[in-house]
Parts: structure tokens; C-alpha cells; sequence
């Protein structure tokens, strides 16, 4: 008897093998999975295809960097995009803005005039309008919205002789106002604030806000103008871009050298060369053409970090 109880209880002490399946594997412990770090994948036709955008887009800066160095007579000496003996960069800078009785530097405060009161009013127009259209319903709203993608359907040159004929009328044209009204309509900005003022406010801030008693005036600069910060700057910079390099408006609409803005001042310029007895100053054309440029890279550079956060803005929803 005592040993048949022994050897019972000794058996009852022996350890099991362990089941296999799932309760064997979770008695075992948790399992662990091991997954590979996954690699980039690397698209050759996409990799190539970038190249080729890259040097497609950089190659006219870089032969214009390059050919503002050079004298009149080493731009026809040398390879196009290889620098000349004679360093002439200074002294082509210094010609640029001596030339003609300072005549430069007169088309510069022209294009920055047409820009900042221009490009500047369109933005402020086209943001005022758009956070209106979206935040505020009202009778007709869709036709509204239908006569603004027509209006950014329709060319602006297509515009360009009905508005030379109404300004005409009005005794506007070789004036700053001919360059400047026109540029104050933007119907792309004004889209573009209309669509992004639609996510980038949320209603429940503008209900909140107004329950507290705040007027609409107090509640668009001081809750929504700052939601609105990156596409007033997306719009300002398309603005800007448009107003400084318009060319056509400009030339229909001013005969006056003393209006003109760089593009269309450089142009004359560059038009002398196919004059009677017109002096040729291909390096000064260069060399200004240059110049004109450095102010759009530095604001797409100094505003650059607006339009990521823009872009990080829509990116995350809570």
C-alpha cells in the first residue's frame, strides 16, 4: 500500500512534455516574429528621369551664371558654357546699372512697384474672397464658383486686347495703373485660397469663437489669417512670379521707357542689336537678365518653410 502511494505520487510530480500547438507555445513563452528591414526600392527610369529634369532645369541658370562673366567679345569667342580668360563680372554688373543714364535701376523700382502693389493686393483680394466663399454660404454661391473656373479656364492674353481697349477708354494706358489694376485679379489665388480656407479652418473654431462673442473681423486676423499663413504664401508667390515676369501686358500697354518693368526693358536692350546703328550689349542683356532673377530665388527661398509646413499640415489628422 505504502508503496503503491509512492510511486503515484512520484508519478504525479513528473513534469509533462509540453503540448504543441497553441497553449503550448504561450505556456513557452511569447513568440517572436523577426521581420527583415525592408529596403528601398530603387526605380532606375525614375532616377533617370529626374537627372534629366534636373539638368533641363538648371542648364539655362548655369549658362547664364556662367556667360555674365564674360566681356561682349568673349561671348563669341568662348564655349557657351565654360568661363572666358577675362573675369568680367563686376564690371558687367557696374555697366548694367550705369548704362543708359541709370535706366536699370528705374525698371527695377518699376517691377518691385507693379509687385508690391500688384502681386501684394492680389493676395490680399484673393485671400479675403476665398475664406469668404468658403466659410460663408450665400444665394448664387455655385454661380460664383462657376464664373471663377471659367475665369481660370480663360488665357490671359486672350483678355489682353479687350482690357488694352477698355483702359484706352479710360485714358489709363502708358500708365502704372495699366500694369497694376490688371494685376490685382488673380482667379487661380482666388481659387486656391477658396479650397484650402475649406480644410485649413475648421468650423467648430469659427462657432467657438463666435459664441464667445468675437466679431468676424477679430475672428479672420486673429484665429483664421494665421491657419491661412502657408497658401497666402503659395498664392503670393504665384502672384509675384506672374506680375514680375509679365511681358505681354506690359507691351501693349506702356510706350514709355520710364515705365517699363526689367522684362520689358531688357528686351529693348537686347532689340538694339537688330537696330540701325543700335549699340550691342549682349553682356549687359545677360548680366541684367541675371540680376532679375536673384530676388524670385531669394523669396522662394526665404519663404520655403511656409509651404512645407503647409504641405505637413494636411499631411496628419487627428
Amino acid at each position: 500500500m505504502t508503496a503503491t502511494t509512492s510511486s503515484a505520487t512520484a508519478t504525479a510530480r513528473e513534469p509533462r512534455a509540453p503540448r504543441r500547438g497553441a497553449r503550448g507555445r504561450a505556456a513557452a513563452g511569447p513568440l517572436v516574429i523577426r521581420r527583415r528591414p525592408r529596403r528601398n526600392r530603387r526605380s532606375v527610369t525614375l532616377t533617370v528621369l529626374t537627372t534629366v529634369m534636373l539638368v533641363y532645369t538648371l542648364l539655362p541658370l548655369a549658362w547664364l551664371v556662367i556667360n555674365a562673366t564674360k566681356t561682349q567679345e568673349g561671348l563669341f569667342r568662348s564655349f557657351g558654357l565654360w568661363f572666358d580668360g577675362d573675369f568680367a563680372l563686376f564690371d558687367n554688373i557696374a555697366g548694367t546699372f550705369t548704362y543708359g543714364g541709370g535706366i536699370f535701376t528705374r525698371w527695377l523700382l518699376n517691377t518691385l512697384l507693379y509687385v508690391v502693389v500688384g502681386a501684394g493686393g492680389a493676395t490680399l483680394l484673393a485671400t479675403i474672397a476665398g475664406y469668404g466663399l468658403a466659410k460663408f454660404d450665400f444665394p448664387g454661391k455655385k454661380a460664383v464658383f462657376a464664373v471663377v473656373i471659367g475665369a481660370v479656364a480663360v488665357p490671359g492674353t486672350a483678355l489682353a486686347v479687350p482690357t488694352f481697349l477698355m483702359f484706352s477708354n479710360m485714358s489709363l494706358t502708358n500708365t502704372p495703373w495699366a500694369i497694376i489694376i490688371p494685376s490685382l485679379i488673380s482667379p487661380f489665388g482666388l481659387y486656391l485660397m477658396w479650397t484650402f480656407a475649406s480644410d485649413a479652418v475648421p468650423d467648430e473654431i469659427l462657432e467657438s469663437a463666435r459664441v464667445d462673442g468675437a466679431r468676424e473681423f477679430q475672428t479672420f486676423f486673429r484665429i483664421s489669417l494665421p491657419l491661412l499663413a502657408p497658401g497666402i504664401v503659395t498664392v503670393l508667390l504665384f502672384t509675384v512670379v506672374a506680375t514680375w515676369n509679365n511681358y505681354f501686358l506690359p507691351l501693349i500697354m506702356l510706350k514709355d521707357p520710364d515705365w517699363y518693368p526689367l522684362t520689358l526693358g531688357l528686351n529693348s536692350w537686347n532689340a538694339q542689336a537688330t537696330t540701325a546703328g543700335g549699340e550691342v550689349i549682349f553682356n549687359l542683356v545677360i548680366t541684367g537678365s541675371l540680376l532679375t532673377i536673384v530676388p524670385l530665388i531669394a523669396a522662394f527661398l526665404l519663404l520655403q518653410r511656409y509651404w512645407q509646413s503647409g504641405l505637413a499640415a494636411g499631411s496628419v489628422k487627428g
